[in-house]
């Protein structure tokens, strides 16, 4: 993966939050049960917003133009987006709420000055910036991070989970110190159940051509998530594809585009099978976001401290206990804000163990 290649000098940086401290309070009785975290890898909020980029479907980009635009290019910036992403759009936009469009004065940032994967993850996890950790290759995360504070309370112990396509999760979350299991990579993509498909799973991984070294592919982590669903659901869940990211450093737009879209695809089956099920209908809490944004025109393939717009990400959330309010405008947000808001979710108050997180997103029902 590209990303191994930033190594940064740290340095401290002091942030405010925006967001109202009523609606970012936990609710008193929260009628989820469960939360998901999904974070697709580097999708920047420019597609989600506005769908296909128009000067990016170029051959330079782009194997066969006329095929991308027939499936991406519509004449509004509203239809391209619902056709990159029809589930966000068509069912999360309208029953939950979406941040991040700049152009409605709702800009969300990364506080991490340094706009690539480990920091990100790690403030999305902590909800605070800490600049010692500047590298991709970093060590295992000082910090503990939500997963591993709700790990260690009695209603979820052993009940929490990740599943991500790059192998470093198993470092971001700290799984040895915080017994959160987390099958990242290739060698540990797929959770060892003892059922035929688990062994499938397995010798995939292990036999599937690695087109990136430390970077499997989102489809068979998908399969690897809808075993670890039918044999034993997590109350809380974090799942990690890394595609979009991985195609968009290769400078292929359309392999980018469908990656999104794939994306989309697998978040339509999960959000699908929660509402089907009777155990986790109306009970679950999905929220969606990246961990960086990208750079603008040819700047497209790379993000980094240098990188021009790569602070600029986006979020998103859908659940029982979330008002149904679309696209936010008029309220700016930071990735920092991710880790209280999966606490809160579940009635928690992370900033009472980590003061230095920032507040939860304003999402939630006056109750």
């Amino acid at each position: 993966m590209p990303k191994a290649r930033w190594l940064l000098p740290a340095m401290a940086l002091l942030v405010g939050t925006t967001a109202s401290a009523q609606s970012s309070r936990p609710p008193a009785a929260p009628a989820s049960e469960y939360v998901v975290l999904v974070i697709t890898d580097g999708l920047r909020w420019q597609e989600v917003f506005r769908g296909a980029d128009n000067s990016l479907l170029q051959r330079k980009y782009v194997n066969d133009t006329t095929a991308l635009r027939r499936d991406f290019w519509r004449d509004t910036p509203e239809a391209r987006r619902e056709t990159l992403l029809p589930f966000l759009w068509g069912t999360v936009a309208k029953q939950g709420q979406v941040f991040g469009d700049s152009a409605a004065q709702s800009a969300a940032r990364v506080v991490n000055r340094f706009r690539f994967s480990y920091p990100g993850y790690s403030e999305t996890f902590t909800g605070f910036f800490d600049p010692q950790i500047n590298s991709n290759g970093f060590k295992p995360n000082p910090n503990t991070t939500v997963f591993e504070w709700l790990n260690k309370d009695s209603a979820y112990r052993g009940r929490v989970a990740a599943y991500a396509t790059w192998n470093a999760f198993r470092r971001i979350i700290n799984t040895e110190r915080s017994g959160v299991p987390v099958y990242d990579g290739w060698d540990k993509g797929a959770a060892p159940f003892a059922d035929d498909k688990s062994t499938l799973l397995q010798e995939l991984y292990r036999t599937t051509t690695q087109l990136w070294p430390d970077v499997a592919f989102d489809a068979l982590m998908q399969q690897s998530v809808v075993v670890q669903m039918n044999t034993a659901m997590p109350k809380v869940l974090f799942i990690g594809y890394g595609e979009t990211d991985e195609y968009a450093h290769s400078g292929r737009y359309d392999l980018y585009l469908r990656s999104a879209q794939q994306v989309d695809r697998y978040l339509s089956q999960l959000w699908s099978r929660f509402q089907a099920d009777p155990r986790t209908r109306n009970k679950v809490t999905l929220l969606i976001s990246t961990d960086h944004g990208r750079g603008w025109g040819a700047e497209w393939t790379d993000h980094g401290e240098e990188v021009n717009g790569a602070e600029f990400i986006w979020s998103a959330a859908i659940g029982p206990d979330i008002s149904a309010l679309g696209v936010r405008r008029n309220t700016p947000t930071q990735q920092a804000q991710m880790a209280a808001t999966i606490a809160a979710a579940l009635g928690k108050d992370w900033r009472a163990f980590e003061p230095r997180a920032a507040v939860a997103l304003p999402v939630f029902k006056n109750r």
